[in-house]
Order: structure tokens, then C-alpha cells, then sequence
């Protein structure tokens, strides 16, 4: 018999699925950008000239297209920020910017859930941000395409809707860093590797989300994401 050290059984990976294949993305850590919209920037009342800053998220807080979220708890104000997803199948330290495309697998039409209250609340009060960004289910991701079938995605419309109408519509050229000066920049700060997501910032016209509702989100050049909200009980 086949021994094990485990003494629970471990938890199985988190995955992403991949355009046109059965094939899956295994997904190691996921680190989101802030501040990388000016428009946000300017919505969140915050100062134009600071640069964008890294959080991270869990790597099971993933949810696949056509899931059925739950309302999180603890919260009066559940929020959507529509975003480019990165994720590389190479890592390394202090990565040159102009090397950086080369660690691209693949790019997805995110969602950046959440708990705008409990975020602002730990940030006026100069706490962590777990509470308000890294909870289940947070990070909601649709199918990968492979790098070389998208593209640089420098510039392409990004939209997010719900219930059909317009909340956030921006373009990816109006990003302060491009992709490659994410990936080179958070690569000075920690040890990138194969199976890291990146969550590259959102434009402006975030907003609430109520229990019920459908969400859909475009990228130019990718799979459509769709969740909706759980009804409430």
C-alpha cells in the first residue's frame, strides 16, 4: 500500500480552464495590481501620482465561467472590478521588463470581488486588506487563451455589465503599467514561477452587486466571463 505523510487529505489544486482543449491551467498564487486605471484612481479619491501596489488573493478563490457566487458575509457592499488576467508559465527574480512576454501562458477576463466597506475600513485604518480582497470565491476567471492566439493585449476594449447594462467600459491601453512592467516590477518584490496569476487592475466604474444578479464581462480578443450572484435565501 502506497504510503502518505499527509494527515489530512490535501486540497486538490486550483485550476483554470483553457480555450479549446481539455487541458487545465494549474494555478499557484495570485497576485492582483492596484491603481493601475487613472479613472479609478480618481473614483477611489486616491493621489494620481502614486504608483500601482501589489495584494494577493488565495489561489482557491477562483471561480470558473457560468459559476453561481454567494453573497459574502460581513458585508453591506459587494462590489464588481472588471480586469486583464496574466498567467505565466515562467517565473524568475528581477525579470527585465523587455524578457517579460516571454513568461506569458495565457490572458482571461477577470473579476476582482469585493467587500468594498470592509477594504476601505481596513485601509482608513491602516490595516491589512485580507478582510475586504481575499475572500472565497473572490476571483472570478474565465477561460485562458494561449498567448501566442491573443496577442500582446496592449490596447482592446474591457467591459463589465450587469444585467445587461453598461457599469465599467474602458480600454487596456489606458493601463499606467503594461503588462510587461507588472510582471518586472512584482518580480523584484518575490520569486515569480509557473502557475502564477496576475490580476492586472481595473477602470474606472466600479459598483454594488446584489443577490441575483448577472454579471458578464468582455475582453476584446478573449472569453466572455459570466457569474451570477446567488438569489438570496
Amino acid at each position: 500500500m502506497h504510503e502518505t505523510r499527509f494527515v489530512i487529505p490535501p486540497a486538490q489544486p486550483a485550476i483554470l480552464a483553457i480555450d479549446g482543449t481539455q487541458l487545465v491551467f494549474p494555478v499557484r498564487r495570485i497576485w492582483c495590481v492596484g491603481r493601475n486605471y487613472l479613472e479609478h484612481v480618481r473614483e477611489m479619491g486616491q493621489d494620481e501620482r502614486a504608483p500601482p501596489f501589489f495584494f494577493a488573493k488565495p489561489a482557491d478563490a477562483i471561480v470558473a465561467h457560468d459559476s453561481v457566487v454567494a453573497y459574502p458575509p460581513q458585508t453591506a457592499d459587494f462590489q464588481h472590478e472588471v480586469e486583464l488576467v496574466v498567467a505565466l508559465k515562467l517565473g524568475g527574480r528581477d525579470i527585465p521588463v523587455a524578457a517579460a512576454a516571454r513568461c506569458i501562458f495565457g490572458y482571461a477576463v477577470g473579476i476582482d470581488l469585493t467587500r468594498r466597506d470592509l477594504q476601505l475600513e481596513a485601509r482608513n485604518l491602516g490595516r491589512p486588506w485580507e478582510a475586504g480582497k481575499s475572500f472565497d470565491d473572490s476571483a472570478a476567471c474565465g477561460p485562458l487563451t494561449r498567448a501566442e492566439t491573443a496577442g500582446a493585449m496592449a490596447r482592446g476594449a474591457i467591459t463589465l455589465r450587469v444585467n445587461g447594462r453598461l457599469r465599467q467600459s474602458g480600454d487596456l491601453g489606458q493601463m499606467i503599467w503594461s503588462v510587461s512592467e507588472i510582471i518586472s516590477k512584482l518580480s523584484e518584490l518575490v520569486s515569480l514561477a509557473p502557475g502564477d496569476v496576475i490580476m492586472t487592475g481595473t477602470p474606472a466604474g466600479i459598483g454594488p452587486l446584489s443577490p441575483g444578479d448577472t454579471v458578464t464581462c468582455d475582453i476584446a480578443g478573449l472569453n466572455q466571463l459570466r457569474i451570477t450572484i446567488a438569489p438570496a435565501a
